[in-house]
């Protein structure tokens, strides 16, 4: 797709709610990589994320028609990804306990600790947190939610989205200092 429809998706947009094929795929190639980006912060595999993008991308051609083109079609979208992430989880959550027990060990892949964390040094630290603690962590410190909306979003008590966050936030530390032989850090 042509650089200028990625940032300025409108015909494409046009299309999905006049349900052609072709502007649904068109769009759907734009954004699967963002996509994806954003569902495997709250995914234990990269299959797991992509079936969450394909829910999403459902998600989305059915209500494109209720999509304000005033905002920013990513950011709808990354909602969208969020929320079906969150349905996942929801949904396995009831087929499965949730479990907290951490690998025995790490491996230690990682390159030196004079190198800046890149975003998949921090993906892999990440990964070794258990799925609720992960999801917590990501909807608190990186998209920003309150403990009291995360409560609402999982459906679990405000203090143990509290307790998952402390959590989630020690074993990063102890990931990172494990990992790059540095002082603790605070997180």
């Amino acid at each position: 797709m042509a650089e200028s429809n990625y940032e300025n998706p409108a015909p494409t947009i046009e299309g999905c709610i006049r349900k052609e094929s072709k502007a649904q795929e068109t769009l759907y190639k734009a954004y699967f990589g963002y996509a994806l980006s954003v569902a495997l912060l709250y995914s234990n595999s990269r299959d797991e994320a992509v079936e969450t993008v394909d829910d999403s991308f459902m998600k989305v051609f059915s209500e494109i028609a209720r999509f304000d083109p005033a905002q920013s079609f990513k950011g709808w979208l990354r909602k969208i990804v969020i929320n079906t992430a969150i349905d996942r989880i929801r949904k396995n959550s009831r087929n499965r306990l949730l479990q907290e027990e951490l690998p025995d060990w790490i491996p230690n892949d990682t390159p030196s600790a004079e190198s800046n964390l890149s975003a998949g040094e921090i993906a892999a630290m990440l990964g070794n947190l258990p799925h609720i603690h992960k999801t917590v962590f990501c909807l608190f410190d990186i998209e920003g939610y309150s403990h009291e909306e995360i409560s609402k979003k999982l459906k679990i008590p405000e203090s143990t989205s509290r307790v998952y966050l402390t959590r989630a936030r020690k074993r990063m530390r102890e990931l990172y200092e494990f990992n790059f032989n540095h002082k603790p850090v605070r997180l």
